[in-house]
């Protein structure tokens, strides 16, 4: 009996092994932290600094990359704009500025790059107020120009069929793109209005005054969105191409009860009832990642996670796909292991986002220790995206080992000369070799640390050890050099 416990042991340990040693070098890990649940109204500015703060060390710890900050929940802002109100999912009255005074957008990027993750700024395209405001500012869009907004079920929505608002939109991306050192802009699912029993979208005028040769009003209103998709990715890019694109759809494209090429599922569709022709923008390259909110656990009746999965991996074009992962969900099915073993049937997948942030720091179902301990135990750097820029920034000059009056064993080297973006290295990356071991920078488990400094502290022992280090500079897209190596003794 012991023998056997013991050789189940050892099974178990393989095992696990052999899932951290599979883990990919490149994955997007994100995670949403949103504003528009109201979980800000109220706190004030050193409390919500020390919650973030905390929440951003905690998902540090567990291996996530990439955080998506909502900062436009109702064409407003958590940011200092020009264009926009002061949010009151901010301050609790909107127009209102944060006393004392600061600018969480700004705050938050200087917190994200100093932990080697990447930000991307959350936008809600066309929701211009939520059913829990009941006051809006003077110069906010609803009060500037109530015509063209509609109403719809206690929300109010920027009119999506009007050129007007697509504009403004742009420009809204625009600024934050121009003043702030955003790694992404990214939109969720709201697009046209999710359906309500007894309601109808009031845009008889828009389409009766151009219906851009559409005889149908449901092509129209998708016409509409593919504009906008359209014109902000081009808007983006045209200001600083390094800045991705992202969306995060409703999990279900279409049911293959109404498109031979839908999935096996049975609920609200994005074509079909939100106007979002998702496929449509990957395969046009209009976004440079795709999240879908596949929420649901594996065997659900009517939208299946394993069926969806599937279904996403097949139609994810030339695009990353990343995993929008509901953690309550997952952790009430105890679907974890279950999960991550489908994104490696995928070949498509190439990350996930936590839904949402909070809910993965409080360790829901131990969902955190498992990414720590595990599936994210070693750093990773972003997917590629050789369709925005394949070029590399060359390699570190001058690494060399160099003992400091403190008696600090640091590994320092500079900067390598580049004068285009796609040559400026941003970040670095440290490997460690046993002197023994073959150099091999495709192994994310021999990765140190993800940097944006020039030097890195070494962890010296008694001296007796030898190893190899290795360095490689990262470009904004995080495509990666080649490699300078050098041995020390720690």
């Amino acid at each position: 009996m012991k023998r056997l416990v013991l050789l189940l042991s050892f099974v178990i340990c393989c095992l696990s092994f052999s899932n951290v040693a599979a883990q990919p070098k490149r994955e997007f890990r994100g995670a949403w932290i949103q504003a528009v649940n109201g979980q800000w109204i109220g706190m004030g500015t050193e409390k919500m600094q020390q919650t973030l703060t905390s929440q951003l060390d905690a998902l540090q710890q567990m291996g996530a990359n990439v955080i998506i900050f909502q900062v436009r929940p109702e064409c407003d802002a958590l940011y200092q704009s020009n264009i926009e109100p002061w949010s009151r999912f901010l301050t609790g009255q909107q127009g209102k500025a944060p006393s004392p005074y600061w600018d969480p957008l700004q705050w938050m990027i200087d917190e994200c790059h100093h932990r080697g993750m990447e930000l991307h700024a959350w936008i809600n395209p066309y929701r211009a107020k939520t059913k829990t405001t009941t006051v809006v500012s003077q110069n906010h869009v609803c009060s500037t120009h109530p015509e063209r907004v509609f109403e719809y079920d206690g929300l109010y929505i920027l009119n999506p069929g009007m050129q007007e608002n697509r504009d403004y939109i742009c420009e809204v991306a625009a600024d934050i793109v121009s003043r702030y050192d955003v790694d992404g802009i990214h939109f969720d699912d709201y697009f046209y209005p999710y359906p309500v029993a007894g309601q109808t979208i009031p845009d008889d005028r828009e389409y009766a005054a151009n219906p851009n040769g559409l005889s149908n009003r449901s092509d129209w209103r998708r016409h509409q969105v593919n504009l906008f998709v359209k014109q902000l990715y081009e808007t983006v890019r045209g200001i600083k191409p390094w800045v991705k694109i992202g969306v995060s759809p409703f999990g279900i494209y279409r049911n293959k009860k109404n498109d031979p090429n839908g999935s096996e599922t049975n609920g609200l569709q994005n074509y079909d009832d939100l106007y979002a022709d998702i496929l449509l923008w990957v395969n046009n390259g209009w976004v440079d990642y795709n999240v879908p909110q596949i929420y649901w656990e594996i065997g659900n009746r009517a939208a299946d996670y394993d069926e969806l999965i599937h279904w996403w991996n097949r139609h994810a074009a030339n695009r990353p796909l990343i995993i929008g992962e509901d953690i309550e969900r997952t952790a009430k099915f105890g679907q974890q292991s279950q999960k991550h073993a489908l994104y490696d049937e995928c070949p498509n997948v190439k990350g996930t986002v936590l839904w949402y942030a909070k809910a993965a720091v409080d360790n829901v179902g131990g969902y955190a220790d498992r990414l720590r301990t595990s599936y994210w135990r070693y750093p990773a750097l972003q997917p590629s995206m050789p369709f925005i820029s394949k070029k590399t920034p060359k390699k570190p000059r001058k690494l060399k080992a160099v003992w400091m009056d403190d008696d600090e064993l640091v590994l320092c080297w500079t900067a390598p000369k580049g004068s285009e973006w796609e040559r400026e290295a941003t970040r670095y990356v440290v490997y460690r070799f046993r002197n023994d071991e073959k150099v091999n920078t495709d192994d994310a488990s021999h990765i140190v640390a993800v940097t944006d400094d020039t030097f890195y502290k070494l962890p010296v022992v008694d001296g007796t050890q030898r190893y190899v280090y290795v360095v490689t500079a990262l470009n904004r897209l995080q495509n990666e050099s080649k490699g300078v190596k050098v041995k020390v003794r720690l």
